[in-house]
């Protein structure tokens, strides 16, 4: 029977804030939504716990149970970030890793095909949290069959530790006595449960179903169903993060440093774009030298924040290369970005920004002109018109204005000809379908229409019938009939 293996890193955001905080150790710790008293707290350590202080509570309280309480807030980019670390040491022990969504810091490994690398599920539990322990991080392994069930009794380890369940009996036996507190409920309905006496899983499997959801949520029903064994699902494993990298081979070895910069430019911007598609900037940067002769170096450089500034980086680079001594010439060179999430403002300061010289654009202003004269430089403007080409006229334009950007969906645009152009009158009979000739003889496929445009009656009147014509060459173009003169005009291109 397949197993798999449930990765519970034990209050995760709170490792996270102890790491940071290393002056919190040996006292209870909370993690809270926000600097102020009345935030709530989200995560609550072992020694919190013992005093009572559970998530959900406001800080204020936490500190009316224990004046000692130390609190701290802890970011979504620093557990997201934390998460993604977990997530590449946890793949050295199987490709199948999902991250919780719901819960930071548990991670389900499925153990198909390992058998060769582990002699025992337990060797392969111990390995798990050994790799975690070295990183700094606590972590309970717990190795059964069903995958909330490995969840749960993670959860309810008092202390971590590597555990493998023998039997499903076993594992179901042990599911009943987990304490609901243990589990990520809502805390208005854990306490309404604890009010009606139910403590732990086994006392919400003796709850009937009917009416469940309605009283205590979809969360809790939820994990009636789980723990029932009705929504029970192989690891759903995340799909691994592509290894951001750039590879150059040179035809003769470089050794001058000026030189090496100006090839690894492209391949820095190349990889800062990559980047900023995935929201990310630039944490460190590994740098593979490979000599004509002797043996390669690897330096790795990191900035004081992750950052998506070429300019900065390339400055390590100088002065790294500048302090090295190469024993011979460089022949190939790789590249690669260890990212993690960017700020709005890093994504802002990365974006392509136009600088425009009003002086420079007044200069070529003036050439134009001088050249093609004073109507050579020109804007559209609106006008009253009923005919296409009688709708907009051509305005001076002296200077370009400030930009002004703005989100605009992508639309289709018609480029006019001005004036319409007379179409070759169609034979009597033609064979292939309608020839556009004076256009290269375009067939068209396709003929949206007609859209009739008439008025003009003071000035003898005006009758068109617009079609979209669709040739086999896959250009859209814009045609009318004109009744009176029966004949057809090519009026423009859409694009």
């Amino acid at each position: 029977m397949s197993r798999l293996a449930c990765v519970e890193i034990r209050d995760f955001p709170l490792q996270l804030l102890l790491k940071r905080e290393p002056a919190f150790q040996g006292r209870p710790v909370a993690v809270v939504e926000a600097d102020r008293p009345q935030a709530r707290i989200l995560w609550a350590d072992e020694r919190a716990r013992a005093c009572g202080i559970l998530p959900g509570m406001r800080y204020a309280a936490g500190l009316a149970l224990a004046s000692h309480l130390c609190a701290g807030v802890v970011t979504a980019q620093e557990i997201e970030k934390g998460v993604l670390d977990v997530a590449r040491k946890l793949r050295a022990f199987g490709p199948d890793v999902e991250p919780s969504e719901k819960d930071p810091g548990v991670f389900r490994i499925g153990s198909r095909g390992l058998d060769l690398l582990y002699p025992s599920l337990r060797l392969w539990a111990v390995r798990i949290r050994g790799a975690l322990l070295e990183a700094g991080l606590r972590a309970a392994v717990v190795v059964s069959f069903r995958r909330f069930a490995a969840y749960a009794l993670a959860r309810a380890l008092p202390e971590p530790r590597a555990w493998v369940l023998a039997s499903p009996e076993e594992e179901h036996a042990r599911l009943k006595r987990v304490p609901l507190a243990r589990l990520s409920l809502p805390p208005d309905a854990r306490d309404a449960l604890l009010a009606l006496g139910v403590r732990t899983v086994g006392d919400l499997l003796r709850l009937p179903p009917a009416g469940l959801l309605d009283r205590f949520g979809e969360e809790v029903f939820h994990v009636f169903r789980a723990a029932s064994g009705r929504d029970d699902l192989p690891v759903q494993p995340a799909a691994a993060e592509e290894t951001l990298r750039e590879e150059a081979i040179l035809d003769d070895g470089e050794s001058d440093v000026q030189r090496l910069l100006f090839l690894l430019k492209p391949m820095l911007d190349r990889l800062l774009g990559r980047l900023a598609a995935r929201r990310e900037a630039l944490a460190a940067l590994v740098l593979e030298l490979k000599l004509d002769r002797g043996p390669g170096r690897v330096e790795r450089l990191k900035p004081a924040a992750p950052t998506l500034d070429a300019r900065q980086i390339l400055d390590l680079v100088l002065l790294r290369l500048s302090s090295i001594s190469l024993a011979s010439g460089v022949i190939e060179v790789g590249m690669v970005a260890e990212g993690e999430k960017a700020t709005a403002a890093q994504l802002d300061l990365f974006a392509a920004k136009v600088r425009r010289d009003p002086a420079a654009q007044k200069r070529a202003f003036a050439r134009l002109r001088a050249e093609f004269g004073d109507g050579a430089i020109a804007r559209a403007g609106l006008r009253e018109g009923h005919l296409p080409e009688a709708s907009f006229e051509w305005l001076p334009l002296p200077e370009l204005p400030a930009p002004r950007p703005r989100l605009v969906r992508r639309t289709l645009v018609r480029r006019l000809r001005l004036p319409p152009s007379p179409l070759p009158h169609r034979p009597r009979h033609e064979e292939d379908g309608w020839q556009l000739r004076g256009r290269g003889d375009a067939a068209v496929d396709d003929l949206k229409g007609p859209y009739i445009l008439s008025g003009g009656w003071w000035r003898g009147g005006v009758a068109r019938e617009y079609y979209f014509a669709r040739t086999r060459r896959e250009e859209w173009l814009w045609v009318f009939r004109d009744t009176n003169r029966r004949r057809w005009y090519l009026h423009g291109r859409v694009e």
